[in-house]
């Protein structure tokens, strides 16, 4: 009967498998052939904007992207990760989403923004915004001031609040990794280094005005196309928070989610949020911010929809949780593409998510055997190569600016991969150093006694009732 079960499985697979690769092989062609006809997108819709005005409809939309980005992280991503964790451990883990935003927003206003998103040089940005120093020029001047070259339509003041919010939920992300067994004092030094020392560099190499690998920097050593972050946010912490699952090592005993309502909500949260993280990285209300709301909600749709199938066929039913972290692993896929394809290329890149991160949530984890206890590198880290290397095979020029594979430009999937190869090797090698040097004056784990009473009492004196 088992075998029996198992090759029903098996057929089921690849009779989905192959119709989505027809219906996408159908739709592809159907839409480079539409491409064709389409309007060019204005002036004023590139990464980088130049000749445009100050717009009030701009700046109401990224004040909305402001609020839907801080709301991934709190509450967004602390209930989803709150519910995925042991009942004894739900505090310690909605805390560390909560004192991460407080902790990165200070640091984010004393030096990262500058560090990351004004020039400097093609690694690192200047010092000139340090403790947001001369932003109040917004107001004596007319409402704009001295906006950053990357969002000339809006005050930098706006700017720096939307950026803000990237910069608190990227290393947010990391804590799926170490979940359940890291000290609270380790976590919050690692943050605040890897934060300065990680994020801050990678962001401008990316999209800083002189970074390397900037878009929009007619000097750039190698162009990258990262919209919203699939380098910068997702493979950023998804690598690092498989260092800290190595550093930290299995944890005593686990056990399965807690409460899959939270997850639920959590991840419905962040579902809605993300349309101000992908549709917001336009920095305008225009014909860009539409596409890239409407290839996040396909993807993510589609994403969802293939991992449950997945997960269906191999495991025979399909679960609450595997349905969120699919359409989690979609967001996480289309980021980097939401500005750069049309929706055959949301379509594809759902499917790919779908499948490539239930694989890596899965086989690749058992393969290794690393304790990554909420997925942060299955999803986040296998979901931003899957969408930065698509972004650069189904990038449609008249979308975005630049063309894919697909429309006969090879060369910048080779950038594609250049990229992600060079945001791995550093993100990996400077967490590792940062994890060291933290466990030698500090210690990053938890004692096994503390870790079995569960870290909500023994950490911080409350517990869940």
């Amino acid at each position: 009967m088992m075998e029996l079960r198992t090759d029903t499985r098996q057929k089921l697979v690849r009779i989905v498998v192959a119709f989505l690769g027809v219906v996408t092989l159908y739709l592809l062609f159907s839409d480079l052939a539409l491409a064709e006809d389409a309007a060019t997108p204005p002036a004023c819709g590139g990464k980088i904007l130049e000749k445009c005005t100050p717009n009030p409809g701009d700046t109401a939309w990224m004040l909305t992207s402001v609020a839907l980005v801080l709301m991934m992280t709190v509450p967004g991503l602390g209930l989803f990760y709150g519910g995925m964790v042991r009942k004894k451990n739900v505090g310690d883990t909605v805390m560390t989403s909560f004192a991460v935003t407080c902790l990165v927003t200070i640091l984010f206003a004393v030096l990262t923004y500058s560090l990351a998103f004004r020039s400097g040089s093609p690694f690192i940005g200047g010092l000139d915004r340090m403790f947001l120093k001369d932003i109040l020029s917004d107001i004596g001047k007319g409402g704009i001031g001295n906006p950053n070259p990357l969002a000339a339509t809006i005050p930098e003041s706006v700017y720096i609040c939307f950026q803000m919010t990237f910069a608190i939920i990227t290393p947010a992300l990391i804590a799926g990794a170490f979940a359940e067994r890291m000290k609270f004092s380790a976590m919050l030094w690692f943050i605040g280094l890897w934060a300065i020392f990680v994020y801050a560099p990678i962001a401008h190499w990316v999209w800083g005005p002189d970074g390397i690998f900037s878009a929009g920097n007619d000097a750039a050593w190698v162009k990258v196309l990262d919209f919203a972050g699939g380098t910068v946010v997702h493979i950023n912490a998804g690598v690092a928070g498989l260092m800290c699952a190595i550093m930290l090592g299995r944890r005593v005993e686990t056990g399965p989610a807690h409460n899959m309502v939270l997850t639920f909500i959590g991840a419905s949260l962040l579902w809605v949020g993300w349309f101000g993280f992908n549709a917001g990285s336009a920095v305008t209300a225009g014909m860009q911010a539409g596409m890239a709301m409407l290839v996040t909600q396909i993807a993510t749709a589609v994403a969802g929809f293939t991992w449950m199938l997945v997960e269906w066929a191999l495991k025979g039913k399909p679960t609450v949780v595997g349905i969120c972290s699919g359409a989690v692993a979609g967001l996480v896929a289309i980021t980097p593409a939401s500005g750069f394809v049309g929706p055959v290329g949301a379509f594809a890149i759902g499917v790919a998510a779908g499948v490539c991160c239930y694989w890596g949530c899965t086989g690749l984890k058992r393969m290794f055997s690393y304790d990554d206890a909420l997925d942060c590198f299955g999803v986040h880290a296998l979901g931003g190569i899957v969408g930065a290397l698509l972004t650069g095979v189904f990038a449609v020029e008249q979308y975005g600016g630049t063309a894919g594979v697909l429309e006969g430009n090879p060369a910048q999937f080779v950038n594609q991969c250049i990229g992600v190869a060079t945001v791995f090797v550093y993100d990996a090698v400077v967490s590792l150093i940062i994890l060291f040097v933290i466990n030698l004056f500090v210690g990053l784990r938890v004692t096994k006694d503390i870790e079995r009473e569960g870290l909500d009492l023994a950490l911080h004196g409350e517990v869940v009732q």
